[in-house]
């Protein structure tokens, strides 16, 4: 059965974490926002919190995992049930996205500004700075 405090919980931290987390890195990345070119702890920073505000405030409503892949470790290593986890991931997932839009709608003239599409795709994404693949190493 699935508690609808710990759904509700699920859904509002999971917002507030990418919100506060991709908002960080859309400042730094973007083109004429607050915080362009301000670095790599700035999003760090940002994103630290952003982890840690959902848990002080719902952790103990939710279990404390706003994110699928916690969902899915601690069903298969039997602290959460399977039972509940699709609809949990489904309440991440859905705020995930409903956050991800705001922070598109807030951003838009800077995602307008922005002509690189590989920065834009970095507030939502992450890649290497220098693409490898697995054969990286040489052996002299």
């Amino acid at each position: 059965m699935i508690k609808t405090g710990a759904f509700s919980g699920k859904l509002v931290g999971t917002f507030i974490m990418v919100l506060l987390g991709d908002g960080a890195g859309a400042n730094v990345i973007l083109k004429k926002s607050k915080a362009e070119k301000s670095g790599w702890i700035v999003i760090t920073a940002g994103w630290a919190f952003a982890v840690a505000l959902p848990v002080w405030l719902f952790g103990s409503i939710s279990g404390a995992h706003f994110n699928p892949a916690v969902t899915l470790e601690l069903a298969s290593i039997g602290q959460f049930p399977w039972s509940s986890a699709a609809a949990y991931i489904s309440a991440q997932l859905i705020s995930a996205f409903l956050s991800a839009v705001v922070l598109f709608l807030h951003f838009y003239k800077h995602f307008e500004t922005t002509s690189d599409p590989e920065v834009k795709l970095g507030v939502f994404s992450t890649g290497p700075a220098i693409a490898a693949g697995f054969s990286t190493f040489s052996v002299n």
